[in-house]
C-alpha cells in the first residue's frame, strides 16, 4: 500500500492439514515452520525468552536470512522478509503477517506463488488499506464467494488488531508503525512534523524552458526571440500552416518531455524525427506556459479584464494601450507570436484554426494571475483579449514600429509587405514590417471577413 505497508493476516487452526495448493512443491506451512525455527533460534542465541509487552516488536529490516540456503527452493520468497510467523490468535490459530511493504517487483519474485493459499485462510485482516482497495473490494465483493467475503476485515489502525489478534506477538516492520503513527496524528488534527525542502536548483546555461525571458536574452547574445519559440514557429509556418487542428491536438507526454530535456540540454532537436506535427504546436504552448511570469505580465490581468466592458468600436483601441504599458522585450516577443498567429489565421479554410479558435488555445498560455488560477468568468475577456491580438493584428500592432525597428536590429533584415487595414473604410498602405514583430505573409487576398467585435 503506497506510503505505508498492511499487514494481511493469515490464521489458520491448530491442528489442520497442510494446505493443498502448494507453491513450487511447498506449502505456506513449510515457510511457517522454516520462520518460526529462525525465531527460535535468534532468541536461544541471544538467551532471552520470548516476553509479552505493550507493544508489537519491531521487525528486523528485510533481506535474506544468512542462515537459509541459497538453493532451497522456497528462497525466493524467504529473503525478501514479506511473510512473518508471529504466533497464534485468541483462537489458538497461527498468525502469519504478510507485509506488502516488502513487496519485489514482479521480475523479482513471481507474485501468484503468494497467491496460491488463499482458500486455506481462516481470517484476513487489511490494516492501512488505501481508498482505491476499499472502492475495488466494494465493487468485486458480490463477484466473490460469500465465504470468502466473510473472512476479510479492514482496519485503520494496527491498535484494531487486540480485539483478534495477540498484538505483542506481531513482528511490525518500522515502516508500518511510522506510517501508523502518521494516520493517527493527522486523525487527530496534529501537523506532521515539516518537511525540509531543499533550495532551488540554478538553472543550466542553455535552459530554454522555465527560465525568464531576460535570462534566456542574456544567454543568448542578446537575442530578443527565444530560439525554442523562434525554430517551433519556423518549422510550424513551413510544414504546418494547413494542418487540420493545429494547436488543439495534443503530443505524447513522455515524448514532449524527451524534446524539452534536449533543448534544455542544448542540444539539437530536429521534428523530423519524430513525425508529429503537432508535437512543436505543443513545444511552443509549453514553453509559453512554463515561463516565471507570463508573457502579457501579472501587470496587465486586470485591465485585460475590462475588456469587456469596453464598447465594441474601442476595444482595438484598449488593447494597444494595454500593450504600450509592455516591456520592450515581452512586446517583441508578443508580436512575432500574434503575427504568426495570425497568418495561421489567415489558412482555417484548411486547418479550421480561426482567431477565435486560437485564442481558446493561447488564452491562458498568455495571461494567468500573480495570485491562483483564472476563474470560469475570467476565461471570456482573456480569450477575447487574445482574439483582438490576432484578428485585428495589423492594428493592434501599429503603433510602436521604432519598437520592431530595434527588435529588427537585435533578430534579423527588415522586411517589407503590404498589409491591409482592416476593413475599416481606411486605404491600406506600405510600411516595415521586422521580423521580429510580424513574419512575412504571402501576397493574397484577404480572405476573412473582419467582424466587430
Amino acid at each position: 500500500m503506497p506510503g505505508s505497508s498492511g499487514g494481511g493476516v493469515r490464521t489458520v487452526p491448530p491442528g489442520c492439514p497442510t494446505p493443498q495448493q502448494s507453491m513450487s512443491g511447498l506449502d505456506l506451512e513449510e515457510l511457517a515452520e522454516i520462520e518460526l525455527q529462525r525465531d527460535e533460534e535468534e532468541a536461544a542465541a541471544l538467551g532471552a525468552a520470548r516476553r509479552p509487552s505493550a507493544a508489537p516488536s519491531v521487525a528486523p529490516p528485510a533481506g535474506p536470512d544468512p542462515e537459509l540456503s541459497l538453493n532451497h527452493p522456497f528462497y525466493d520468497v524467504a529473503r525478501h522478509g514479506i511473510l512473518q510467523v508471529a504466533g497464534e490468535d485468541r483462537f489458538g490459530r497461527r498468525v502469519i503477517t504478510f507485509c506488502c511493504c516488502r513487496m519485489p517487483p514482479s521480475h523479482e519474485l513471481n507474485h501468484r506463488r503468494l497467491l496460491e493459499y488463499k482458500k486455506n485462510l481462516k481470517a484476513l485482516y487489511v490494516v492501512h488499506p488505501t481508498n482505491l482497495i476499499r472502492i475495488l473490494w466494494t465493487i468485486l465483493k458480490p463477484l466473490v464467494s460469500h465465504k470468502f467475503g466473510k473472512k476479510v476485515t479492514y482496519f485503520n489502525y494496527l491498535s484494531e488488531l487486540r480485539e483478534h489478534l495477540k498484538y505483542d506477538q506481531l513482528s511490525i516492520p518500522r515502516e508500518v508503525l511510522r506510517y501508523d503513527e502518521e494516520l493517527r496524528n493527522l486523525h487527530a488534527g496534529r501537523l506532521p512534523p515539516p518537511t525540509k525542502t531543499p533550495p532551488p536548483r540554478p538553472p543550466l546555461p542553455t535552459q530554454q524552458f522555465g527560465v525568464s525571458l531576460q535570462y534566456l536574452k542574456d544567454k543568448n547574445q542578446g537575442e530578443l526571440i527565444p530560439p525554442v519559440l523562434r525554430y517551433t514557429v519556423t518549422y510550424l509556418r513551413e510544414k504546418g500552416l494547413h494542418t487540420e487542428g493545429l494547436f488543439r491536438r495534443s503530443a505524447s507526454v513522455q515524448t514532449v518531455r524527451e524534446v524539452q530535456r534536449l533543448y534544455n540540454q542544448g542540444k539539437p532537436v530536429s521534428f523530423d524525427d519524430y513525425g508529429d506535427i503537432h508535437l512543436p504546436a505543443v513545444i511552443l504552448k509549453t514553453f509559453l506556459r512554463e515561463l516565471p511570469q507570463p508573457l502579457l505580465t501579472f501587470e496587465a490581468y486586470e485591465q485585460i479584464l475590462e475588456i469587456t466592458s469596453v464598447e465594441s468600436s474601442l476595444r482595438v483601441t484598449c488593447c494597444r494601450q494595454i500593450l504600450q504599458n509592455l516591456p520592450e522585450h515581452n512586446y517583441a516577443i508578443l508580436s512575432y507570436l500574434m503575427g504568426f498567429l495570425h497568418e495561421v489565421s489567415q489558412e482555417s479554410i484548411s486547418n479550421k484554426m480561426n482567431s477565435s479558435n486560437l485564442a481558446c488555445v493561447f488564452g491562458l498560455n498568455l495571461i494567468w494571475p500573480s495570485q491562483g488560477v483564472s476563474s470560469l468568468s475570467a476565461l471570456v475577456p482573456l480569450n477575447l483579449f487574445t482574439e483582438l491580438l490576432i484578428e485585428y493584428y495589423d492594428k493592434v500592432f501599429s503603433g510602436r514600429e521604432e519598437r520592431g525597428a530595434q527588435a529588427s536590429e537585435q533578430g534579423g533584415p527588415r522586411a517589407r509587405g503590404s498589409i491591409p487595414d482592416g476593413g475599416t473604410g481606411g486605404a491600406a498602405g506600405d510600411r516595415p514590417i521586422s521580423d521580429l514583430a510580424r513574419p512575412p505573409l504571402p501576397p493574397r487576398p484577404l480572405t476573412t471577413a473582419w467582424r466587430l467585435l
